[in-house]
């Protein structure tokens, strides 16, 4: 297939005078060859039936071989990569005409805009960010989705329950109660909820007795999971011991019991595209926390492709293998070794589990211990975070049955301030709660502040419309109070007045079943 094409009649001149100002000496068709790679590096996509995209063809004419040169194939390979086509497909030389005319036109606008601006300036500024790109090699965030052959051996649809959950968050100081429509699409336009209070202020009281509601109103149809970053002191476990014994929760002390999952699990064993994916992942998790380099990011990537490869059929490699494929690879002490070593020997997960999501139709707390290196504790719950998520969004979607939606689990994060910090967990956490609420997961956010749900990327706050507001120390702070309840200045004097009075057990809410802003006892 040869691709002749032709610029517009205006980009013509624009390729003339770029020779000229910008890169003298260079051949018409270098020019073009920038134009093209500086508008694919935008990653934005062309549509040829758009007629401010396809311009006209009365411009500069390039022939095959002098547009490409002896790289044709690399360019038809950044089209095929940039819109998922194939090599043959016969678009491709619209594709490349599009993208040059949008390079020249970009590029004619910022040298106007910049006299002083060089062609060289140019070329090391954008090779630059290009080889930055590359050495993030940045991972997505998205769910895998597996194809119908792994979903039919992995994933079994939890059960939902898609009647009324009403939730008692407290009472007025009158004694009469007030609910919470969790479920409710009439009221609510989803069930993610956060929570922020100073420690001692009835924050963890209010999520126990929140958890248990839900149990009870579902008759155990809709299960949780507490992940409590801080670990429990022996005091505490004690205390709690009602609250397991009333939510059937089995509590998990790590290191000292494994959690019941193998996080490498969330990988397609099945299909090969899905699974170098899965591994990418993996090695992304691991790296975002324990500052491995490139050497080590690719040793950790060859070591898990290798336990995968060693696997039985069907089966699931463990950390551990993937431990002594790196040993195996080099012997020497390194981070990677460390962080391994350390994720198995302290047995965080078990090594064989049921596929078929059994711990998602049970009840967890799971306590990190505060003992545990910070490396460490942040691996483990993003590897259980990233599990639930692929898990979840590989389930069909849960109904909305009259005016209920489907209810099937309840993320809690507790201490979800230390997670904010990390730009990579902001991220993966904005995802999970963008996407995860149309399968009736509600994600429930407790935070000793209200400054870490609004992160100068996104506001946390907005994606959890109901908030709870017990008492803090930044009481002063009326805008950001007024940001993380989602309120206007129609309630500030009544959020200032209420948080000015507040007490032990005492809360404001943005509830839209109660008066906003006003205090009520929890």
């Amino acid at each position: 297939m040869l691709i002749n094409i032709r610029t517009s009649e205006a980009n013509k001149i624009i390729v003339q005078e770029l020779t000229r100002k910008v890169f003298p000496g260079a051949s018409e068709n270098y020019i073009s060859r920038v134009a093209f790679a500086y508008s694919i590096s935008k990653g934005i996509h062309l549509d040829s039936s758009n007629k401010e995209h396809l311009l006209d063809s009365r411009g500069k004419e390039y022939k095959d071989d002098i547009l490409f040169g002896n790289y044709r194939d690399y360019y038809i390979t950044i089209i095929c990569q940039h819109y998922q086509v194939y090599k043959t497909d016969p678009s491709i030389s619209k594709y490349i005409k599009m993208h040059i005319d949008h390079g020249l036109s970009l590029m004619n606008k910022l040298f106007e805009e910049n006299k002083n601006y060089s062609g060289l300036d140019f070329l090391l500024e954008h090779i630059e960010k290009g080889i930055e790109i590359l050495e993030e090699n940045t991972v997505s965030n998205d769910a895998i989705i597996f194809d119908d052959k792994t979903r039919k051996i992995r994933i079994t649809n939890k059960e939902y329950f898609a009647k009324e959950l009403k939730v008692r968050v407290g009472e007025t100081f009158d004694g009469d109660p007030i609910y919470f429509g969790l479920n409710d699409t009439s009221i609510h336009n989803n069930a993610h909820v956060a929570v922020a209070g100073n420690s001692g202020t009835g924050k963890t009281y209010f999520a126990n007795n929140f958890l248990k509601q839900v149990v009870e109103g579902s008759k155990g149809k809709v299960n949780f999971i507490y992940l409590d970053f801080k670990g429990l002191k022996k005091e505490d476990e004690k205390g709690l011991e009602p609250f397991f014994t009333k939510t059937k929760a089995i509590y998990i002390d790590a290191p000292q019991k494994p959690f019941p999952i193998n996080p490498l699990s969330f990988i397609d064993n099945v299909n090969e595209k899905n699974r170098i994916m899965g591994i990418n992942k993996f090695v992304d998790i691991i790296t975002s926390y324990s500052n491995i380099g490139k050497v080590q990011q690719q040793t950790l990537r060859d070591a898990t492709r290798q336990a995968f490869a060693n696997a039985k059929k069907g089966g699931y490699p463990t950390i551990k293998d993937i431990y002594n494929n790196v040993v195996a690879a080099d012997n020497r002490p390194s981070t990677l070794r460390e962080i391994l070593q350390n994720l198995s020997d302290l047995d965080l997960f078990q090594s064989k589990v049921d596929l078929q999501n059994d711990f998602l139709n049970k009840n967890y707390y799971l306590s990190l211990s505060g003992d545990l290196p910070n490396n460490i504790r942040f691996t483990s719950v993003f590897l259980i975070i990233n599990y639930i998520y692929n898990v979840f969004m590989n389930m069909d979607n849960a109904p909305i049955e009259g005016s209920y939606q489907g209810m099937r689990y309840v993320f809690l994060i507790d201490e979800a301030h230390v997670i904010f910090k990390e730009k990579k967990s902001q991220d993966l956490l904005e995802k999970i709660l963008r996407e995860i609420r149309s399968k009736g997961v509600s994600v429930v956010l407790l935070s000793q502040g209200i400054e870490e749900f609004n992160q100068p990327s996104f506001d946390f706050s907005s994606m959890c419309e109901t908030a709870f507001l017990f008492d803090i120390k930044d009481k002063t702070n009326l805008r950001m109070m007024q940001k993380f309840m989602g309120i206007g200045e129609k309630h500030a004097n009544a959020l200032k007045k209420s948080m000015e009075s507040i007490e032990k057990y005492q809360l404001v809410s943005n509830l839209k079943e109660y008066k906003i802003a006003e205090l009520f006892k929890a």
